[in-house]
């Protein structure tokens, strides 16, 4: 009989839970954390404040009276110049000009990515380079070429794309293509090339390989390119300010407009509910699919 006492235990030993490492680590996450999340915080009790609460100074206590009139107020009653309509005709330009150019944009890359990994054809090198330089010029270079471009286009075509919601469409779509295409591309040459070949083999072709093998495959890179996107076009200012035009401003061109309003009283609870209602819409798609945009990033968008 073997005695049980001397039998030595097996396996990695345990860890502490409080080592002096655990201690550290999670002694800077959580200082990390406060450091961002403070601001929010600030920005979300100042919005449910009264002005005559937020007039005694204390930033950081909580609402003694929640109030959720400056975020009616933000939304349907502040003004922007002339129109007094709050955010809300904004918000509807912004999902206006947010779903074409998503949708036109991860189309259009998903396929040159296909194409580009999968069905390599002459000069196929030399256009992904050419892509590659064009996703890292500055976009700042091109908004006066842009605005000529624009107004040549509508004039060939008979109609008005300068001041459009349709002409920042066309910007937002062009612009977004390159990063997309390259992160398509890395995705798909990552995708085994048996399961290509095998799919050649049985007859299927360029269309019915990419619809019936790569995009099943592809949902974590489309929920990278999505969020990209959404983020990009969604908080973008410059793009909006220059090629709409009052009528058709983005939400955040109206935020900007109501925050830096120097007719009457500053409304520190109106601006911050102006804020955070315009951070919504990114903030919800990443927190609903972080789970695969972190995986589509780790799966195909940092491979060469």
């Amino acid at each position: 009989m073997v005695d049980a006492t001397a039998i030595e235990p097996r396996g990695p030993k345990p860890k502490r839970a409080f080592s002096s490492t655990n201690i550290m680590l999670y002694g800077t996450l959580l200082l990390v954390s406060v450091y961002y999340l403070l601001p929010l915080y600030v920005m979300i009790v100042t919005s449910l404040k009264g002005m005559p609460e937020i007039r005694l100074g204390n930033v950081f206590a909580p609402p003694l009276e929640v109030t959720f009139e400056p975020w009616v107020k933000a939304w349907a009653e502040a003004c922007t110049g002339v129109n007094c309509d709050g955010l809300s005709r904004g918000f509807w330009n912004s999902v206006a000009i947010l779903i074409p150019s998503v949708a036109v944009s991860i189309a259009v890359a998903s396929v040159s990515g296909y194409a580009l990994a999968n069905w390599r054809f002459r000069g196929s090198e030399t256009f992904f380079t050419i892509l590659i330089f064009g996703a890292f010029i500055p976009y700042q270079v091109m908004i006066y070429p842009i605005v000529i471009i624009l107004r040549e286009l509508g004039g060939f075509l008979g109609i008005q794309l300068m001041g459009s919601i349709w002409g920042l469409v066309i910007v937002h779509t062009i612009f977004g293509m390159p990063i997309l295409t390259l992160l398509f591309r890395n995705y798909f040459t990552s995708v085994p090339e048996e399961l290509f070949k095998a799919a050649r083999v049985d007859g299927a072709g360029f269309w019915g390989i990419f619809f019936k093998i790569m995009v099943p495959m592809s949902l974590p890179i489309f929920v990278v390119a999505m969020i990209l996107q959404v983020t990009g076009i969604w908080n973008d200012f410059l793009f909006g300010v220059i090629y709409t035009k009052p009528e058709t401003y983005p939400m955040t061109v109206q935020l900007n407009n109501i925050v830096n309003s120097v007719q009457g009283v500053k409304e520190y609870n109106v601006n911050m509910a102006a804020t955070l209602l315009t951070g919504l819409v990114p903030l919800t798609i990443y927190f609903v699919s972080g789970r695969l945009f972190v995986r589509g990033i780790a799966a195909g968008a940092v491979k060469g």
